[in-house]
């Protein structure tokens, strides 16, 4: 079967090369152009920062830089795991339109990507830390990065994804292996520290990317791990008694790391003051996803729920910017026609997302039904037969609401029940409510030109295979 949406998503990426030429190069004076800090995490949920109210975890720079930032209360992750979440950060597009909706899928060589933009207007690019773009397959997690297939950063200290924390290898511009001293992350930001120096007299775009607070959670640095050896950990009510005991210590675990972060977020900050760039530096703080972590008896990611889809996003630039909140929902295909609105810079037409940098300055009133949240093949730790689902929803300022293949699903009233508790779905008393999300999703559904298929549809399209524990075959057998 080759449907429309899988011709409309082949054309968009492989016709990507030409795309470059939409950009209108200009050159690039000192100051003249914002630099721009990308700090991101992996599996960081947005409720597990001090500044959202979760007064257990020790976030003391985060929460500064939150009073410092413009804080958005309302930033998703569309499809909350990896791959696709970085696919979509690069190409500001939807995973069914870049393809990458699987992990370790491959994201196109020639698709237009936000470092290319930034370089074609005469920007240095860098990228540190974990990639995960590169595909196909698990296999390939260990192997350099070929530099076609970096689209558009030169300086280059990449993994193209390791958990192994304290035992971290990187490739550099060469492809040479070395090792990260120490906890990886800690030394990734004393990478990132060492480019802010050498090129703060240009203009600079640098994506630092960390491995933690993903699992293994009791892997940082052991003065980390003290902060929260003999603490009483709080739970989300969430979590069912079956899972208060494990999901008790892997908060001890997944906080460390957080802290062990946190005191990075204070050492960059510290450095963009020193080399006296802050006022004209963009520098964004978020994640690729959250993590279930136990709440409705779920683990890591994938789902539609709060804890999966909600990550923290922060976004500084001293120079246009007063620190405030941004309560419109945004989502990642929205990071790169955003940063590059706040940078003057020309926005490719392929783009998909919207760019909020009108909204953010005050010269803009967007008006915004709801980022759209997607599953269009489950796998792994949420496979078919872990109770994985294929899924299209839309959240909003307020509401979740959720179709599966079979219809409805979930409906939550996220003010009310912000736990996500009570599920609202197909009560006749909100039912008024339930049938204008419904029309709310739909049209995301035809604006994205999704057909919301089963999801060998979209594998069979992009001539993916399955990872065995993920087939087809496991999937019938579930099914029946």
């Amino acid at each position: 079967m080759k449907s429309r949406i899988f011709k409309l998503s082949h054309n968009l990426v492989t016709g990507a090369t030409g795309a470059l030429l939409l950009v209108t190069a200009t050159s690039c004076k000192k100051n003249n152009n914002p630099n721009v800090i990308f700090v991101f995490a992996d599996q960081w949920r947005a409720q597990d920062v001090g500044y959202a109210g979760n007064a257990q975890v020790k976030t003391p720079n985060l929460d500064k830089l939150a009073g410092e930032a413009m804080v958005f209360r309302n930033a998703i992750s569309n499809i909350p795991v990896s791959s696709p979440a970085r696919a979509s950060l690069m190409t500001g597009q939807y995973p069914l339109t870049h393809g990458v909706f699987y992990n370790d899928k491959p994201l196109a060589t020639d698709a237009t990507c936000i470092a290319e933009v930034y370089k074609e207007n005469g920007y240095h690019t860098g990228y540190i830390g974990k990639w995960h773009i590169n595909g196909d397959g698990i296999e390939r997690r260990n192997e350099p990065v070929a530099k076609e297939r970096r689209q558009g950063f030169d300086f280059w200290k990449v993994h193209e994804c390791t958990h192994d924390y304290n035992n971290s290898v990187y490739f550099d511009e060469e492809n040479v292996a070395h090792k990260w001293e120490g906890y990886d992350a800690i030394a990734q930001t004393e990478e990132a520290i060492n480019y802010i120096k050498e090129n703060k007299d240009n203009p600079f775009v640098l994506f630092l990317s960390w491995g933690p607070p993903h699992e293994p959670y009791g892997t940082a640095p052991e003065r980390f791990k003290q902060l929260y050896r003999d603490v009483d950990i709080k739970l989300r009510p969430n979590v069912p008694d079956s899972m208060k005991a494990e999901a008790t210590e892997w908060l001890r675990g997944y906080y460390a790391h957080i802290a062990a972060l946190d005191y990075c977020i204070g050492e960059l900050q510290e450095a963009i003051r020193q080399a006296g760039i802050e006022e004209n530096t963009i520098f964004v703080f978020t994640s690729d996803h959250g993590d279930m972590l136990g709440s409705h008896g779920l683990e890591k990611k994938q789902k539609p729920w709060e804890e999966s889809i909600a990550v923290p996003f922060l976004l500084k630039y001293p120079e246009k910017l007063k620190a405030g909140e941004m309560k419109k929902v945004f989502s990642f295909p929205d990071i790169m026609p955003t940063l590059l609105g706040l940078s003057n810079m020309e926005i490719p037409e392929i783009v998909e997302g919207i760019d909020y940098s009108g909204e953010l300055t005050g010269t803009e009133n967007l008006e915004i039904d709801g980022a759209y949240i997607t599953c269009p093949v489950p796998f792994h730790q949420w496979s078919y037969k872990n109770g994985g689902r294929e899924y299209r929803g839309i959240r909003t300022e307020r509401y979740t609401y959720v179709n599966d293949l079979n219809g409805p699903w979930l409906l939550y009233d996220n003010l009310n029940d912000p736990y996500q508790m009570n599920n609202l779905c197909n009560d006749p008393q909100y039912a008024t409510l339930q049938a204008d999300l419904e029309e709310k999703l739909q049209k995301l559904i035809r604006q994205r030109g999704d057909e919301f298929l089963e999801g060998n549809e979209y594998m069979k399209a992009w001539n993916y295979t399955w990872d065995m524990d993920d087939s087809v075959k496991i999937m019938e057998e579930y099914q029946h």
